[in-house]
């Protein structure tokens, strides 16, 4: 199976430059978002749709399932910031239930490269190589134990899932 042709390298970079000034988990949300100058707007909406990103020349918005846990929404505001930042085009980008995984049946393929950027830039925001590695000084985890899982994943607020995830991947390197 081939690499997918994604710049990971970049998407890191991207990440990285946004977190300057932050040093430690969780990772402040907001001001990103006042910097990139886009309104956060938390709404109910229906149940498959995560996030939805509305790009124009007066103001970009991101909008959030309210319906969705709050590590899911921190998950899903870092996704869609990853489309402004990342990917040029459509005004209106509506995310209906996207996997957290960096790969999923499609990315395979190359059918949903996009989809599998915005999860890999969410991934490197919200869990920072450096900051999980600063986290895990003088101890280990066991990616087996759902416990350990879960007390990272609440120190950077994010979900077992997603911490799993990251984990995994930064492991493979």
């Amino acid at each position: 199976m081939s690499e997918l042709p994604i710049a990971y390298a970049r998407i890191r970079k991207a990440a990285s430059d946004l977190i300057a000034g932050q040093d430690a988990p969780p990772l402040a949300l907001e001001p990103i978002l006042a910097t990139l100058g886009v309104e956060l707007r938390r709404i109910d909406v229906a149940d498959d749709i995560s996030g939805i990103l509305i790009r124009s020349a007066e103001r970009n918005v991101v909008v959030v399932n309210a319906k969705h846990s709050e590590v899911r929404q921190r998950f899903t505001i870092a996704h869609e910031i990853a489309h402004l930042m990342l990917h040029e085009g459509e005004e209106v980008h509506v995310d209906s239930a996207f996997r957290v995984n960096l790969r999923d049946p499609r990315s395979g393929t190359a059918e949903n490269i996009e989809e599998v950027e915005a999860n890999a830039f969410a991934a490197n925001l919200l869990m920072p190589a450096e900051w999980i590695r600063k986290a895990l000084v003088g101890t280990w985890i066991d990616v087996n134990d759902d416990s350990e899982v879960a007390r990272l994943a609440d120190v950077f607020a994010v979900s077992p899932q997603a911490m799993l995830i990251r984990l995994t991947n930064l492991l493979r390197r």
